[in-house]
C-alpha cells in the first residue's frame, strides 16, 4: 500500500504571539505506531490517545500503519491541546478519509474521546495571527466561533464535533453521532465588576481630585488611611472614569483575557478598561503570571490598560511588590520558564490602598494607634522606597467627619461630570504626543516633557531645590513633570504653569491637603 501524507495547519502561541504551524502526517505501510515529533509537551504529547479514541468513536477506522505526525517548525516549542484537532484531520487527509484540501485551513480544538470539540484558551490571538499570516479559513469548536468570529477578515466555521469536520471537508461517516456542543466553562467576564459612582464618595475632596488627576493622567496612585476612610471606594470608581479602549487597545486586552481564560466572547471586544483586585495572599505567579510550560498572564497583564488595585498593600508579599518595578516602568512583563519565554503587555495603573499602621489608627494626632514607633515603620517599610519612587500620586486619606456627612448642599460630581473632563485632558494629551510611542503623560520620559517646558528655568525651581535637598529622586522629579502636564491639560492650558509643577511635587507627599 502507497503511504499518504496529509497536511493541515494549526498556531502555536507564546505568549500573545502566535506562529502558524505546519501540521503533517505521513501514514506508512508498517508495524501499527504513532508519534508526534517537533517540541510537543506533555498535554500535547498525549493528544495521540486523544485522537485516536476520538477518531474510533466518530464511527471511522483508525488506519493500521506507522504514523508521524510533524509540527513544523520543528525548533518553535508546542504547547496545549489546541493541536487535537489539526493531528487528527491531518492523520484523516493522509489517510485518504478527506475529499477537498485541507493545507491552507486552520484548525483549532481539543478532542474529547467521544469525539466531540472542546473549546480552548487563546483563540482570539491565534486566529488573528493565522490571517495576519494569509490562512482566513479557520475551524474551531462551536464554543469559540464567536471569539473566533472577533477577528477581521477571518472566515471561521464552528463544529460540535469531529464528524461535523469530516463531512464539512468531504468525507463521510457511517454513523453519525449526536453530540450537542461543548459550552464554554463559565468565566468572570474582562473589565471587572460596574464600578459606583463617585456621586456616592462623601466628602474626600482631596481624594477625588486625585483620582481625577490619575485617571487623566494614567498615574499611578497610593492612598493611605484609616479603616473605612474610603480608599477602597474610591480606587474602585477610578477605572469608571476612564474614557472607553480604542480599537487597537480593545484587541491587545481581548487577547489578553482569551489566553488568560477570561474572556465571555458573547460580550464582544473588551471596551472597558479591565479591573483586578488580586487578594493580597496571591503569588508572584498569580500577580504577575506564570506556571509551568510556557506563562500564563497573572493579574498585571489581565488588567493591560486598566487598573491594577491592591488592598492592604503592606500585607502582600515583598517578592510581589517587588516583581511589579519592571511593568511599572516598560509597561510590559517577560516571563522566563524552562519551557519558554512569554512577553506579555501590562501597561496598567496601579492603585495601592494601606492603613498607616497595623492597628490602622495612626491617622491625624494618632492618639488611638496603639502600636510603637517601631511597629509604624516596620509596617510601612513593606512598600519599598524604589516601588513607592514610581508611584506618581500619594494622598492620606482623612476620615470623614460628621460636619461632612451632615453638610447639605449639591450632590458632589458624578462620575460621567468627572469622565468628561478625564477625556478632554486625555484628547489634549493626544494631540501633544500625536507621532510619539506614547499614549499618556504618565509614559513620557522626563527629557522630553523638560525640552517642552521651554528654557524657563523658574518653571522648575521648586523641583530643583526638593533634588538638592534630597527630598526625591530624578525619577521622582520627572514624575511630578507628568502629573504637572496632565493639570495643565485638565485646566485647559496649553503647558504647566509653575503652580502646575509645584502641585505636581506636592501631590507626590502624602501631607499635601488642599
Amino acid at each position: 500500500m502507497v503511504s499518504g501524507l496529509g497536511t493541515t495547519r494549526a498556531v502555536a502561541l507564546v505568549g500573545l504571539e502566535g506562529h502558524v504551524v505546519e501540521v503533517q502526517a505521513h501514514l506508512a505501510a508498517s508495524i501499527p505506531a504513532f508519534a508526534l515529533v517537533g517540541l510537543p509537551d506533555a498535554a500535547l504529547s498525549e493528544s495521540r490517545d486523544r485522537v485516536r479514541a476520538a477518531v474510533s468513536s466518530t464511527g471511522i477506522p483508525w488506519p493500521q500503519r506507522r504514523i508521524t505526525v510533524n509540527l513544523s517548525p520543528a525548533a518553535l516549542p508546542k504547547t496545549g491541546t489546541a493541536f487535537d484537532l489539526s493531528v487528527a484531520v491531518a492523520t484523516l487527509a493522509g489517510a485518504g478519509h478527506l475529499a477537498a484540501r485541507v493545507d491552507e485551513v486552520v484548525h483549532l480544538g481539543e478532542l474529547g474521546l467521544d469525539g466531540r470539540l472542546h473549546p480552548v484558551r487563546g483563540v482570539l490571538p491565534a486566529v488573528a495571527a493565522a490571517v495576519a499570516a494569509g490562512y482566513a479559513d479557520v475551524v474551531v469548536p462551536a464554543a469559540d466561533a464567536a471569539e473566533a468570529a472577533l477577528v477581521p477578515g477571518a472566515r471561521v466555521r464552528g463544529a460540535a464535533d469531529l464528524a461535523e469536520v469530516v463531512r464539512m471537508h468531504g468525507g463521510t461517516v457511517e454513523t453519525t453521532p449526536s453530540h450537542p456542543p461543548v459550552a464554554r466553562p463559565t468565566v468572570r467576564a474582562a473589565g471587572g465588576p460596574v464600578p459606583g459612582d463617585l456621586a456616592d464618595v462623601v466628602g474626600q475632596d482631596d481624594a477625588r481630585h486625585a483620582v481625577e488627576v490619575a485617571a487623566a493622567g494614567g498615574h499611578h496612585l497610593l492612598l493611605v488611611g484609616a479603616p473605612g476612610a474610603g480608599k477602597t471606594m474610591l480606587a474602585s470608581r477610578l477605572v469608571g472614569v476612564l474614557p472607553d479602549l480604542d480599537e487597537q487597545d480593545a484587541i491587545e486586552v481581548t487577547a489578553i483575557h482569551s489566553v488568560a481564560g477570561t474572556l465571555d466572547p458573547a460580550r464582544g471586544l473588551v471596551r472597558r478598561p479591565p479591573f483586578e483586585d488580586p487578594h493580597h495572599t496571591a503569588t508572584p505567579a498569580a500577580v504577575v503570571g506564570g506556571g509551568s510550560g510556557v506563562p500564563r498572564p497573572g493579574a498585571a497583564s489581565r488588567a493591560h490598560r486598566g487598573v491594577l488595585f491592591m488592598d492592604e498593600a503592606p500585607e502582600f508579599g515583598a517578592r510581589v511588590l517587588q516583581t511589579l518595578r519592571q511593568p511599572l516602568e516598560e509597561g510590559h512583563l517577560v516571563i522566563h520558564r524552562s519551557g519558554g519565554t512569554a512577553r506579555y503587555p501590562a501597561r496598567f495603573q496601579l492603585v495601592l490602598a494601606a492603613n498607616p499602621c497595623p492597628c490602622g489608627r495612626a491617622g491625624g494626632k494618632g492618639l488611638d494607634c496603639t502600636c510603637s514607633s517601631l511597629e509604624r515603620r516596620r509596617y510601612f517599610a513593606r512598600l519599598s522606597g524604589p516601588l513607592l519612587d514610581r508611584v506618581d500620586l500619594q494622598l492620606d486619606v482623612r476620615p470623614v467627619r460628621g460636619v461632612e456627612l451632615a453638610r447639605s448642599g449639591p450632590r458632589p460630581e458624578s462620575t460621567a461630570v468627572v469622565a468628561a473632563r478625564v477625556a478632554a485632558a486625555r484628547a489634549a494629551a493626544a494631540r501633544r504626543l500625536a507621532g510619539t510611542p506614547w499614549r499618556t503623560n504618565a509614559e513620557v520620559p522626563g527629557p522630553w516633557l523638560r525640552r517642552r517646558l521651554g528654557a524657563d528655568r523658574t518653571l522648575l525651581t521648586d523641583v530643583d531645590a526638593a533634588l538638592d535637598r534630597g527630598l526625591i529622586s530624578l525619577r521622582g522629579a520627572d514624575r511630578a513633570l507628568r502629573v504637572a502636564w496632565t493639570l495643565a491639560d485638565l485646566a485647559g492650558r496649553d503647558a504647566p504653569s509653575r503652580a502646575d509643577v509645584g502641585q505636581g511635587l506636592a501631590l507626590r507627599t502624602r501631607s499635601h491637603h488642599g
